[in-house]
């Protein structure tokens, strides 16, 4: 099988070029398997991130063949010929494969990302019922792989836009019934949900079935009752 990878080396390429590699043709490869192959027995000098290879940490997300794809659940057996590896498209290359992550944590951080409590600590846990841990629960699944980040047109045009990955992560301390917080100001700007023109492509992309898509629909209902009421309930 062949790999066409995309190759940047700063201060030496004037933008990316592709490199072919040649890697065993197997049918239990991983396309992070056959870059492994071609950083250790090929080309040491391919970059790229990874580190759990069970879909858990996000951080082997690339563009295969056209599309954002975790890259270690992603195997050779789904392609009959060559198959094209580039960065994450709508981030800035660093080297190789790797792309700068900085904006997306910055959006991450401006929704709040973590339970927001008032008053006193209580002497015991907070326990939820089942139907609270539901409210929320899809929503937490979110690895940040980015891949939603990279499939969405939006934030490939925008990158002021918050993006899927965050205003659904806002979303799931929204629906907690434990958190305090309010994002109304965040969420509800030009760069928030109201910047999405859904696509939907966010949703289709993510290997988790989170649906950002969803999550920013149903906020966009809560920003708008908001407004005209702005004393209702926040949680939607």
């Amino acid at each position: 099988m062949i790999l066409r990878v995309s190759r940047y080396r700063p201060g030496v390429d004037a933008e990316p070029v592709f490199q072919d590699y040649e890697v065993p043709d197997r049918d239990d490869w991983a396309i992070l398997d056959a870059l492994n192959h071609i950083k250790d027995t090929v080309d040491g000098t391919l970059s790229f991130r990874w580190s759990c290879r069970m879909g858990i940490c996000g951080s082997c997300g690339m563009t295969v063949n056209g599309e954002p794809k975790l890259t270690c659940g992603t195997f050779l057996t789904d392609f009959t010929g060559p198959v094209t590896v580039e960065p994450l498209r709508g981030f800035a290359v660093i080297r190789d494969l790797v792309v700068d992550i900085d904006p997306f944590l910055a959006n991450l951080s401006k929704v709040t990302p973590w339970l927001v409590r008032e008053g006193e600590e209580p002497a015991s846990e907070f326990a939820q019922t089942p139907e609270q841990l539901e409210a929320y629960k899809q929503y937490s699944m979110c690895i940040n792989c980015m891949l939603c980040y990279s499939a969405c047109p939006v934030y490939v045009l925008n990158p002021d836009f918050l993006g899927p990955a965050a205003i659904a992560l806002a979303q799931r301390y929204n629906l907690d019934s434990r958190d305090m917080g309010d994002r109304f100001d965040v969420l509800s700007s030009e760069e928030g949900v109201w910047g999405c023109t859904f696509v939907g492509e966010c949703t289709s992309a993510c290997p988790k079935h989170v649906d950002p898509a969803e999550a920013i629909q149903r906020y966009k209902l809560t920003a708008a009752l908001r407004s005209v009421l702005p004393f209702s309930r926040r949680r939607s």
